[in-house]
């Protein structure tokens, strides 16, 4: 239990554990306040979008749509693992689930069967939504599930939760009943737990299995490094974290990089 961090602490938090972050439009003063609380706050809630494509994911999520207003996540975690602020306090994210979850979320207990929905869950959790179309087949790609991990540890190392079990981190799937999400080929809440377990006994700037190092030769990307040496590209961010590179384009020939594992 928790008053909420604030918008700029939030944002601090998710950069310190490596996240790139894309700040949208007023998202810090984007809220759905006036309909209610947010806080105390208990833990971090993950769903999916069931949407194609990277921007129209992200003004969903910003503005919501005729039944249910934005914004309906505080963040929104696209493919290539950035993470877009589009809202902060109160959001229509959760809705209502489980006080029987709610209690084991606090207590930091093993989670049971969600089957009840009598508690107002968007007064309760922080939420990321995710790029995914939700059909079971739509896979998850290594940089987003990392996103969503850094994301989760980010919110648990701020308040100093979920250092055993980590139940501090559930997916809408074990609030609501009926819920389905997040589901898919590459994810699943108890990895994405244990993940933030390991993550939280190490600094927020820790990258997992150890390094590797990299000499920059000519015509080299971070995206190029990611690519041939990472097997994903887009894990160049974890690259540009990795070695506190202010500018991700400023390298030079002979600059010793390190890499995290593959």
């Amino acid at each position: 239990m928790a008053t909420p961090l604030t918008a700029a602490r939030f944002l601090a938090a998710l950069r310190a554990e490596g996240l790139d972050v894309v700040e949208v439009g007023d998202w810090s003063d984007h809220n759905r306040n006036s309909k209610g609380a947010w806080g105390p706050v208990h833990g971090v809630m993950i769903h999916h979008t069931v949407t194609r494509g990277s921007a129209a994911t992200v003004d969903l999520c910003r503005r919501g749509h005729s039944t249910l207003p934005g914004p309906l996540c505080h963040g929104v975690i696209t493919k290539d693992g950035r993470v877009h602020l589009v809202g902060y306090g109160r959001t229509n994210h959760a809705g209502l689930g489980d006080d029987d979850v709610l209690r084991a979320v606090i207590d930091e207990k093993p989670l049971p069967a969600d089957n009840e929905a009598n508690t107002d869950g968007n007064a309760r959790f922080y939420g990321f939504e995710c790029e995914n179309l939700g059909d079971g087949a739509d896979p998850w790609p290594t940089a987003q599930v990392e996103a969503i991990v850094r994301a989760a540890a980010a919110v648990l190392r701020a308040h100093n939760w979920g250092r055993d079990g980590n139940t501090s981190v559930i997916g809408h799937s074990e609030w609501q009943p009926g819920k389905v999400d997040p589901r898919g080929p590459g994810i699943s809440m108890p990895d994405i737990r244990a993940r933030v377990a390991e993550r939280l006994k190490h600094p927020a700037s820790w990258s997992p299995g150890g390094t590797s190092t990299y000499t920059v030769g000519r015509g080299d990307t971070l995206w190029s490094i990611a690519a041939s040496k990472l097997g994903d590209g887009a894990r160049w961010r974890e690259i540009a974290s990795l070695n506190s590179l202010k500018n991700p384009d400023d390298l030079s020939v002979g600059q010793k990089l390190k890499l995290p594992k593959r």
